[in-house]
């Protein structure tokens, strides 16, 4: 019963969808697209085909839209070590560390394009959460090109547009977790956004504005509205040689759900309890400001976000949260990580000679530091420092294996504590 009434609640907009395409459409096949922008569908470089199916058996043209299935799954092992005090932090915590296996993420996705004149494109998406055990409605609405502004509107449930790492797909990303910094934010919002990017001046940008009148009571539903913009510029971008600097701003102004908020992150590690920790407090509002810089060249990546996330609570002292991250990648087969000029994000590494037909898979090393303080004003969240080195096996487009390290230190409950993680992911796409 309870999932039948959060399907009533949340599958609304699902369930029109797959009418629509009950008579599936166009003679156009989807590309690989991103978690976040339904845009991907229409990339400039794709083949286009007319065929009842694509060779992949997901895509189904047919009438007024196509219809393409997807799929993503991740199981993953997170094992730790702990110094005396760090196991002494958790007995606080009232949640000491237990090495596990166990599944991450089931997502299951449809998409498709109408045949319209205009670009005229939809999404819908559920997800086994398995850390709450339940299915969730993800991104799911529609996106509209409106070439006279430069761009296109999205509308339905999607990520803010907070943060380059925050939007892409979390598939694609090039470590296990997003750092700490972006909890703050939630996850997935209802509502609408705008997509701009200017070729000539290479200039890019999105702003939404979400309230929770559909999602009301989701776990990320913690704001009654908001609005979040992200703007940068391209100062170098040559698809030729692989070659972007990428520098963007955000900004995002919210209001808190009755004016109470829990400010809350884990060590970047999912099935560990939450390191820091506010408890709930009480805002008015909250203001969120962020910087972004990203360097690629070859099989060459590096880059870095840092973000402050300041409340509006006189009880607390206006409480300030920094964070933020450094990385560097290197992907030893030579290939390159792909930039989609038209939503300012990174994509899927394309694997030059998969396993499966006899080549090595594409290989990336990396590492990355991170960092979020959450004792400020009256409020004592801790701090907590992480450096993980990693190794990515992409064994072919779909098929991806991730061994990760990690050294963290917690500062709370007037203790230092030192934590070693040992962690693991079998990743499966057909996305």
């Amino acid at each position: 019963m309870f999932f039948f009434n959060r399907w009533l609640r949340d599958g609304w907009l699902i369930a029109l969808l797959l009418l629509i395409s009950g008579n599936v459409l166009s003679q156009k096949t989807i590309p690989d697209g991103t978690e976040g922008e339904i845009l991907e569908v229409v990339k400039a470089d794709t083949v286009l085909h007319e065929k009842w199916r694509d060779k992949r058996w997901r895509l189904f043209p047919g009438k007024y839209s196509s219809l393409k299935f997807g799929a993503g799954f991740l199981y993953e092992f997170a094992g730790y070590s702990q110094n005396a005090a760090g196991r002494q932090q958790m007995d606080s915590i009232g949640s000491p560390l237990e090495s596990m296996f166990d599944v991450r993420d089931l997502r299951l996705t449809a998409s498709g394009q109408f045949k319209t004149k205009r670009l005229f494109t939809w999404k819908a998406g559920f997800m086994y959460n398995g850390d709450t055990r339940e299915w969730l409605v993800r991104e799911t609405g529609f996106m509209i090109g409106v070439p006279e502004l430069w761009g296109n509107f999205f509308i339905g449930r999607t990520k803010e547009g907070f943060s380059l790492n925050k939007v892409m797909n979390g598939y694609a990303g090039w470590t296990m977790e997003r750092q700490m910094a972006l909890d703050i934010i939630p996850i997935l919002a209802d509502g609408i956004k705008w997509l701009g990017f200017l070729p000539k001046q290479k200039i890019f940008w999105n702003i939404g504005v979400y309230a929770n009148w559909l999602s009301k009571n989701q776990t990320f539903s913690t704001y009654d509205w908001q609005w979040a913009s992200r703007v940068g510029w391209l100062p170098l971008y040559s698809q030729t040689d692989h070659t972007v600097l990428h520098v963007g701003l955000s900004y995002r102004y919210g209001e808190p759900e009755n004016e109470a908020i829990k400010v809350r992150s884990r060590p970047e590690a999912n099935p560990a309890p939450y390191f820091i920790n506010t408890d709930e407090f009480t805002s008015s509002h909250s203001n969120h400001f962020g910087i972004e810089v990203y360097y690629s060249n070859g099989p060459w990546m590096f880059g870095s976000e840092v973000y402050s996330h300041q409340f509006n609570s006189s009880e607390t002292g206006n409480p300030s949260f920094t964070g933020g991250e450094v990385m560097a990648s290197y992907i030893l087969t030579g290939e390159s990580r792909p930039y989609n000029v038209t939503t300012a994000i990174y994509g899927f590494v394309p694997v030059s000679r998969p396993v499966f037909k006899g080549g090595p898979g594409a290989w990336e090393v990396l590492v990355r530091a991170s960092a979020l303080d959450l004792t400020e004003g009256t409020l004592q969240g801790g701090k907590f420092w992480r450096i993980t080195p990693m190794v990515n096996w992409y064994l072919s487009k779909d098929v991806r294996l991730e061994v990760a390290y990690g050294y963290g230190v917690l500062e709370r409950f007037n203790l230092k504590g030192a934590t070693q993680f040992f962690q693991s992911r079998l990743q499966l796409t057909l996305l």
